[in-house]
């Protein structure tokens, strides 16, 4: 056995016991600070599986024909030996072959080494300080990029900013930011991009098995928005069931007050949802052929330098992927999309109004600054989520843009109960955890507006 395996058996023998004993007997503080570790020693080990994928693969190249790895040992592909050796699945083992190349270092036939393509995201992999999701959204991006023929000092940058951005960043968020950077990186614009996408938009429906129906398919950014936007405004929590199907409504009808009560699952209610639309838009255009109207809005966001100019992307609801200038000026013409455009220091609109709520219109124009509720990690769409004053209204806050943000039900109470803090700087909401959970008391800046993540 080598050194290395034997130090491999030793760690996966204390991490066995570690997990025998399991988590039970930890307090709060406890928890959470070996919580931080075991990620620590998961992103390590995900570092070595990748690493070794890719030499497994490498060494299964298929200009070895028979004298590669992968067919000495029965298999056509070192993607495929990595699936029998390890149980995982072939996406899987896919996946670690491609993260693993773009880490390594390479060896030329003359002795020279040399560094991996992606240095900067690789010294963060293998050092454990970046995960393999993060990191591949990283290389995903940027590989498209290059593709497009973005200089190299201007992907260096993106690089060195993104892996920057992942020692913080939850992956999710971080993808949207590798996108952002895609987009300020392609000197074509995404309207190419907008037009191939469009072309693989496909709806199927299958054969009937069992009394059901299976149908599926692909949507382009514009469609996905509006799709999106129609079950989150419909199905989402706190709404108060439509589309019910009548058998699933309650005898007493004035018992429907809310979501909660709905008896129908997230798919169920989803489908009714869709099913819904689509009946009531075809009763609507009866006897208006061609017409259909609109039954959900969806915002573009944009910078109004570039809806003028007709560069850079705009930003749909609920979409990751951007759309090009183009696009959004044709959007604007569509009543089921309001175009909003920002400003360069991410500024929409000040009512300057005294009421306690928020009127529709602030609630678009927060929509389009915060890109849903605020808190990092948290996926809920504008539609979810609750318009909460910074500066409280009671102590003077005023019913302003600049003094709201978003926040789900489940952040907006956990600001106000558990020692989080939160104030506006330059138009910006930050947030402050408690104590406890950082020591530090380092103010984080929050928000998903992607239109102001690269400057």
């Amino acid at each position: 056995m080598t050194e290395a395996a034997q130090v491999l058996d030793r760690v996966s023998s204390l991490l066995a016991a570690v997990a025998l004993d399991g988590m039970v007997a930890f307090d709060d503080s406890a928890l959470l600070e070996i919580t931080r570790e075991i990620e620590q020693v998961g992103r390590l080990t995900d570092a070595l599986r990748a690493l070794a994928a890719a030499e497994v693969d490498e060494r299964s190249r298929y200009e070895l024909g028979q004298a590669g790895l992968a067919q000495r040992l029965g298999e056509t592909r070192g993607m495929h030996l990595i699936e029998k050796l390890t149980l995982v699945s072939q996406r899987e083992a896919s996946r670690r072959v491609k993260l693993g190349r773009a880490i390594r270092a390479r060896a030329c036939l003359d002795g020279q080494v040399l560094p991996a393509d992606y240095p900067l995201v690789s010294a963060a992999v293998i050092s454990g300080r970046l995960g393999v999701d993060a990191a591949s959204a990283i290389i995903h991006a940027l590989d498209q990029a290059a593709q497009r023929h973005a200089t190299l000092e201007r992907l260096e940058v993106a690089e060195a900013t993104l892996a920057e951005d992942g020692l913080t960043l939850p992956a999710d968020l971080l993808a949207v930011r590798a996108r952002v950077w895609r987009e300020v990186l392609d000197p074509d614009g995404a309207e190419p991009r907008d037009e191939v996408l469009r072309t693989r938009r496909a709806f199927w429906i299958g054969r009937e098995e069992n009394g059901l129906t299976r149908f599926g398919g692909h949507a382009d950014p514009t469609n996905a928005a509006l799709l999106k936007a129609a079950l989150a405004e419909r199905a989402g929590p706190n709404v108060i069931p439509r589309f019910l199907d009548a058998q699933d409504a309650p005898a007493d009808a004035e018992s429907l007050t809310g979501a909660a009560r709905d008896p129908r699952t997230l798919e169920q209610k989803q489908f009714d949802v869709v099913m819904g639309l689509l009946t009531a838009g075809l009763r609507s255009s009866e006897g208006e052929p061609g017409s259909m109207r609109s039954v959900t809005t969806v915002v573009a966001v944009i910078k109004l330098s570039d809806l003028e100019n007709g560069t850079g992307v705009g930003w749909l609801d609920d979409v990751d992927e951007p759309v090009s200038s183009a696009t959004v000026r044709e959007l604007a013409c569509d009543g089921g999309v309001k175009v909003l455009t920002v400003g360069s220091n991410g500024e929409v609109l000040n009512l300057g109004r005294t009421q306690r709520l928020f009127s529709r219109h602030q609630r678009l124009a927060l929509a389009a600054v915060d890109g849903g509720c605020v808190w990092n990690g948290c996926h809920a769409p504008p539609s979810w989520c609750h318009a909460h004053h910074v500066k409280e209204f009671g102590q003077g806050g005023l019913t302003d843009v600049d003094n709201g943000v978003l926040l789900c039900p489940e952040h907006h109470h956990l600001l106000h109960a558990s020692g989080y803090q939160m104030k506006m700087i330059n138009g910006r909401p930050w947030l402050l955890a408690p104590v406890w959970l950082d020591p530090d008391q380092t103010w984080q800046r929050v928000g998903k507006s992607r239109v102001l993540m690269v400057a």
